[in-house]
């Protein structure tokens, strides 16, 4: 539980960790009071390939949202992801054990446990196991069956795995930075919620989150997760694609991928130029039309959204898509990309700002922080379900007795 009376979300990305400080007011709403960020070196793919760069690039990201909030962080929420993380639908059934067959929470918890009893490699670990509806003897579509009358009751629930040394480093490096870990969440769940309302995730909606090294898609259907998949492309390859097609530095490509990127080519004006620096000492930057540049990544980003859009099908969710798809991730702020994925998916599309905050709105509200906003949304849910309050008094967290869940 938070020591200190303030919730934190910590996103550890490929191109860049953030960290934001929100604290709980007495209505039950999140100021935002803190936000650190700081470029990520320690990763590739989401997964950590230099402990001691990621650790540095943490305490970069903390000491920094510290500074703003003026408070220290004791413990977060942290987001996780990467080429790493697999998932899978379950079901499981059980006989309702009551003796007038009122089902009860422990049927709740036995039967959620057998769905789970799967073989799992010995190298992978189950990090969610979301149940995504009930069934009461062939009733389905129940969200909550306590206290309902049966004889059988079903469960299907998506469940999430991830390579055990990848958590495991990412704890390392945590635990070095001297922060207590509260839960890790999969950062498509952060994401969604705080981009998507729940009218949304009823009638059917896709989340594509774009980050540095993978994009993370999710499919949300009467208001449960039945679909997560991981595409190993993300913005570092549109920015290697404008190093090479410009013969340019890495660095200087990433800066010209975020002030002039468009992945559309019809929405860029044939007479815009760029100033583009050249590879090696001595030789003087070029200046080329701007279209050249959209030629260059407009055929990444179609490439990532066929991708996903021939997997959506294959796995037969295509019909999920009812609300259309959000886009979130630093990559989502390209020009243009919104019309690319309109004509791949066929389907209303719209950028992912993260909302549900207050405080410094003005600074999480784009796509880029749609995920760190997320872990404070849905850590504090969290700590509701768990009947975990806060102690105005004392400015600690304190659990509560929930008479109704603990029955």
């Amino acid at each position: 539980m938070p020591k200190n009376g303030y919730i934190v979300g910590l996103d550890i990305g490929t191109k860049k960790v953030a960290a934001i400080i929100g604290e709980i007011t007495e209505d039950k709403k999140i100021e935002t009071i803190g936000i650190g960020t700081s470029e990520s070196r320690g990763l590739r793919k989401g997964v950590v390939v230099n402990l001691d760069a990621t650790v540095n690039a943490i305490k970069k990201a903390q000491e920094e949202a510290e500074l703003m909030a003026g408070v220290e962080i004791e413990s977060a929420f942290i987001g996780i992801s990467g080429a790493h993380i697999k998932s899978f639908n379950s079901r499981g059934v059980i006989a309702v054990s009551g003796r007038n067959r009122e089902i009860t929470h422990e049927d709740i918890k036995r039967v959620v446990a057998q769905s789970k009893a799967v073989s799992i490699p010995p190298d992978r670990e189950i990090i969610h196991v979301i149940p995504q509806e009930f069934v009461v003897d062939e009733q389905d579509g129940i969200k909550d069956p306590l206290g309902m009358s049966g004889i059988k009751l079903e469960v299907n629930v998506h469940i999430v795995t991830s390579a055990l040394t990848s958590v495991q480093n990412l704890r390392t490096c945590i635990e070095r930075a001297g922060i207590e870990i509260e839960d890790v969440f999969l950062n498509q769940i952060a994401a969604a919620t705080s981009t998507l309302t729940p009218d949304e995730q009823e009638l059917g909606v896709g989340l594509i989150d774009i980050g540095g090294g993978t994009t993370e898609v999710a499919i949300f259907e009467r208001g449960s997760l039945w679909y997560t998949s991981i595409v190993p492309l993300g913005g570092d390859n549109f920015t290697n694609d404008i190093a090479v097609g410009l013969r340019t530095p890495i660095p200087e490509a990433e800066k010209i991928k975020k002030k002039f990127g468009c992945v559309a080519s019809p929405l860029v004006d044939e007479e815009e130029t760029i100033e583009v620096p050249a590879v090696g000492r001595g030789r003087k930057p070029r200046v080329l039309s701007r279209q050249i540049l959209a030629d260059i990544i407009q055929p990444r980003a179609e490439e990532i959204f066929r991708l996903i859009d021939n997997d959506i099908k294959r796995m037969g969710y295509e019909k999920s898509l009812n609300s259309g798809v959000v886009l979130t991730g630093g990559t989502a702020m390209l020009d243009g990309l919104e019309e690319v994925a309109e004509e791949i998916f066929d389907l209303p599309i719209r950028r992912g700002d993260p909302s549900g905050v207050g405080g410094l709105v003005d600074r999480v509200n784009t796509p880029d922080y749609a995920t760190t906003v997320g872990l404070i949304l849905y850590g504090f849910n969290k700590l509701e379900e768990k009947g975990i309050t806060k102690d105005r008094k004392k400015g600690l967290w304190i659990k509560v007795k929930n008479w109704l869940k603990e029955a």
